[in-house]
């Protein structure tokens, strides 16, 4: 009886500790931008700054990126780069595969200089989207 009660405590304390170190962060948008790949290789100029309010979910137990647009985004992560940090940038990003099992990058960016104002970075083979964003609690 001893075992089982130490086992089922062993059990609690494994299952807590997983729980506790997965999180949701949560971000809501307030702008997007887009650059787009020309056909001779180089890139376009960043789009206008068009306003947005789309909800972005960052899950580290299911180690995915949701983008909630009109077509909801589904990104899963591969691996989590360290974070990097310059005089100017805060930047943590992640090897990213979407469900067409494309391979790119996804970088949050805090901009120190800036009232460390945050966006995300979604870099893809043809496109870059660049969304501006705030964390939701």
């Amino acid at each position: 009886m001893k075992m089982l009660k130490f086992f089922l405590v062993v059990i609690i304390l494994v299952v807590g500790v997983q729980f506790a170190d997965a999180q949701v962060y949560k971000f809501q948008t307030t702008g997007f931008s887009v650059m787009e790949k020309m056909e001779k290789g180089g890139w376009s100029n960043w789009s206008k700054l068009e306003k947005s309010e789309m909800i972005i979910t960052l899950d580290t137990k299911k180690d995915r990126i949701v983008v909630y647009s009109q077509e909801v985004q589904l990104y899963k992560i591969l691996k989590y780069r360290d974070k990097e940090e310059s005089a100017t940038d805060i930047v943590q990003a992640f090897d990213c595969q979407d469900n067409d099992g494309e391979l790119f990058t996804i970088s949050i960016i805090t901009r120190k200089n800036q009232s460390n104002r945050k966006q995300l970075y979604i870099n893809q083979k043809n496109v870059v989207i660049s969304y501006n964003i705030i964390t939701v609690k």
